[in-house]
């Protein structure tokens, strides 16, 4: 039976969680709702429904649609993820299975390496990346795609470790045994363990790549607009917004990204938890 301190702190942990979940839902509801509104009442009257005089229809989502090139936007922000996560998923699996398996100084010091980029700020390196990229000509969206892979490495190649340390290398050692060569028995065993933490990666990166505007901004500028660098360019002269049009491009951004991460977050703590094991 359950104590009264008990229920009191289950109570508490219940308002606690309730009041957080109302302040990280209070911003994206606020944008959807002033969405809806003309861009000369927003400022007026931010926290209030639309009404009879504020409510503009579809307006400003027609507006910002052909203002941005949304569908412009939002086909190269699908292909930049779509490619970025999945060159992140398989290179990072196949580091993390060598660097687990190899026992050696190199693959030690490589893992260190991958775990301590993970804790450098971005902004220490994003100048000199930037030049060089432009150097080597990375600066255009097959290049972006080379550079998230860089810089989502170290998170990724984390989590593929720690699971692949709870694989028995028996499995492979008989698979390898009946003919398969080590790349045959990664994609044929080894990968598909490893779905749990490959969906998780995948979650990770997808939210981060999608909603990413500094290193687009950086590499590619507006020659390749993604939709975040299409709704920055709805700011006009002498620092003038359109925010009708951008409430409304804001919520057709979140809208895709809100409804992969609903879809696939039970995968989120199943792999994170399984990444975690040591072996």
């Amino acid at each position: 039976m359950e104590t009264k301190p008990s229920k009191i702190k289950d109570s508490l942990s219940f308002i606690v969680l309730f009041l957080l979940s109302i302040a990280f839902l209070a911003p994206i509801f606020i944008v959807l709702m002033n969405s809806f509104k003309g861009k000369f009442y927003i400022s007026d009257t931010p926290f209030l429904f639309p009404n009879s005089t504020t409510f503009s229809g579809l307006e400003n989502y027609v507006g910002g649609i052909a203002k941005t090139d949304f569908m412009s936007a939002f086909g190269m922000s699908v292909f930049i993820t779509v490619c970025s996560v999945a060159v992140i998923v398989l290179f990072t699996s196949m580091t993390a299975w060598y660097i687990t398996r190899v026992k050696s100084k190199f693959t030690s010091m490589l893992y260190y390496v991958f775990v301590f980029s993970m804790i450098v700020p971005f902004q220490m390196v994003m100048f000199t990346m930037s030049k060089v990229a432009n150097i080597i000509h990375l600066d255009n969206p097959i290049g972006l795609i080379l550079i998230y892979l860089g810089f989502g490495s170290g998170l990724s190649v984390f989590l593929f470790s720690g699971f692949v340390k709870s694989i028995p290398i028996e499995i492979e050692e008989a698979v390898m045994m009946d003919g398969c060569n080590p790349v045959q028995a990664f994609f044929s065993i080894v990968l598909p363990i490893l779905k749990p933490t490959a969906m998780t990666v995948a979650i990770l990166n997808v939210m981060w790549v999608w909603n990413d505007y500094l290193l687009p901004d950086l590499i590619i500028g507006t020659e390749y607009k993604t939709i975040p660098i299409a709704i920055q360019y709805l700011k006009g002269g002498y620092g003038s917004i359109d925010m009708g049009a951008m409430m409304a491009m804001l919520v057709l951004a979140i809208v895709p990204i809100v409804i992969f991460y609903l879809s696939c977050q039970k995968y989120i703590i199943e792999g994170v938890v399984a990444g975690a094991v040591k072996g």
